[in-house]
């Protein structure tokens, strides 16, 4: 492939700030029995709860990108504005198809007017955040087109790196696909006090693989069945919504937001030339402690937040961000995800905080299931559908087993029984599930993995971090994986699912309820 050279200057220009901000909820009625009828969003849905911190009118539209030399592309894409609140509540990312990226802070009351202005119903989640029921984005509350939902929320979670894209039933792989998703980045006072690299020098990278057409246009699903069973793989890594990317950097430590919003693709990361990967941050935000790591694995929704030092390299000098070998689906070969190029010098003395943020943990002695873990199976259903606990997607039910008390600490167990070993992954159906749990962040306590599936763990597991917080957790086959969430705030029905979203849209998904 050919290398996309661009200047320091365009480059921060496709990552620059300018304002747009959205965020409100709207009502729904009480849930209190597991047999949930469903809640009648009509027109414009807006119910104000005093006056927000930031307020932002976000738009679903049909749009174009140039993505490839030539014809532009069809997309889908958000398009924001700030209608109050501070101007940088909002920063736009120019020659890219990718929403608007959020940068609010903790504390901050939020509403986001979103308008849908698709050819067919959608709806925005809020990835990773602790926001009531109604805000979450639900696919029982998907949006007709031409209607307009209000959330109205407050941003209680840690600083971090988090994300919204759409969560209508059986479309959010598609829409997602074709070009709904951002960034939504909290700030807080403690990670301001720690002189992190910010501004040109905090980084986000979108990694996303795409297939396109002799005309530039994108392909979804062309294998059919296979897609839905496998997941969708493309052929080409976009970073931010461009191919062959080349990012300029100086001699100094920067902050690079690695996110995964590939549909299903999991990646390998690795420096080319050996460096270590430096991790200072998870998908919940700041670790106590920075790690290191030859690789990273990085599932579907995941993010990372690297440190990465280029002081002491020589200007001119290149060092490539690429995928390594494994045995997930597609992962057979190495291939590049981005190029930083050394452009110019810069005497800055910027070191890594020895410590970071102190963060309040759980403690798994505390939870009130800890001897019998609620144990959920991902496993190939009867009709060659991806299934939890033998079951798949109802709009509105929970199962007995699928209902938690508010204030109550348990542990979760996902077991993998799709089978494994290497020769089996992506050849016959032992595939990995990235498992993400709506409406809060959880500790991963322990991980066990059969001896089929041993091979094909070898090859990913030194790559995991599980320190920190998560909002998805990587579940190989032949695997268990036990984590630990508590219940807080809010009531209400939420969701957990395999965050492949072909296999999410086939129904590997499940409603869980919260009663006070």
């Amino acid at each position: 492939m050919t290398t996309m050279q661009i200047s320091r200057r365009h480059f921060l220009h496709l990552l620059g700030y300018s304002g747009v901000a959205l965020l409100s909820a709207c009502a729904a009625s009480d849930i209190m029995s597991t047999s949930l009828p469903a809640i009648n969003v009509s027109g414009t849905n807006t119910i104000p709860k005093g006056v927000p911190d930031v307020e932002v009118a976000l738009k679903a539209i049909e749009s174009e990108a140039q993505i490839l030399s030539g014809r532009a592309t069809s997309v889908y894409r958000y398009q924001g504005e700030v209608l109050s609140g501070p101007a940088n509540a909002l920063r736009t990312i120019p020659n890219s198809y990718l929403g608007p990226i959020f940068n609010v802070k903790k504390g901050q009351a939020i509403r986001v007017h979103f308008t849908n202005e698709l050819p067919e119903e959608s709806i925005v989640h809020w990835h990773g955040l602790h926001v009531p029921v109604e805000a979450d984005g639900h696919p029982r509350l998907a949006i007709k087109p031409g209607q307009t939902y209000v959330y109205d929320f407050t941003v209680l979670d840690r600083a971090g790196t988090y994300w919204y894209h759409p969560h209508p039933h059986g479309r959010t792989g598609p829409q997602a696909y074709y070009g709904l998703a951002g960034l939504f980045l909290i700030s807080d006072d403690e990670e301001s006090s720690l002189d992190l690299p910010s501004g040109d020098y905090d980084v986000p990278v979108v990694i996303q693989d795409r297939l396109f057409n002799e005309d530039n246009q994108l392909v979804y699903g062309g294998n059919g069945m296979m897609d839905q069973m496998m997941g969708f793989l493309g052929d080409r890594v976009l970073v931010n919504g461009q191919p062959d990317v080349t990012l300029p950097v100086a001699t100094r430590p920067y902050r690079l937001r690695l996110h995964n919003g590939s549909n299903s693709r999991i990646y390998k990361l690795g420096w080319e030339d050996g460096t270590p990967m430096t991790v200072i941050a998870t998908d919940g935000g700041l670790l106590e402690q920075s790690i290191q790591k030859e690789t990273i694995t990085l599932a579907p929704a995941q993010r990372i937040d690297l440190w990465m030092d280029f002081s002491g390299r020589e200007v001119g000098s290149q060092v490539r961000l690429i995928n390594l070998p494994s045995a997930a689906p597609g992962g057979g070969a190495a291939f590049p995800i981005m190029t930083t190029q050394i452009d110019y010098a810069e005497n800055i003395s910027a070191t890594m905080p020895e410590r970071l943020p102190m963060i309040r943990w759980h403690n798994e002695a505390d939870a009130i299931n800890r001897l019998s873990p609620r144990n959920f199976t991902l496993a190939m259903g009867a009709g060659m559908g991806w299934t939890i606990n033998g079951r798949t997607f109802e709009m509105t039910n929970v199962a007995q087993d699928e209902v938690v008390k508010l204030g109550d600490l348990e542990v979760w167990q996902f077991a993998n029984q799709s089978g494994g070993g290497r020769g089996m992954m992506g050849g016959g159906m032992a595939l990995p599930h990235p498992m993400h749990i709506h409406g809060l962040q959880f500790q991963i306590i322990e991980r066990e993995i059969s001896a089929a599936g041993r091979a094909a763990w070898d090859t990913l597991s030194d790559g995991f971090v599980d320190e920190g917080w998560h909002d998805t957790v990587l579940v190989m086959p032949g695997e268990s994986v036990k984590v630990l969430l508590k219940f807080e705030d809010f009531t209400g029905l939420y969701l957990y699912h395999c965050h492949n979203l072909e296999h999410e849209d086939m129904g590997m998904m499940r409603n869980y309820l919260v009663e006070a």
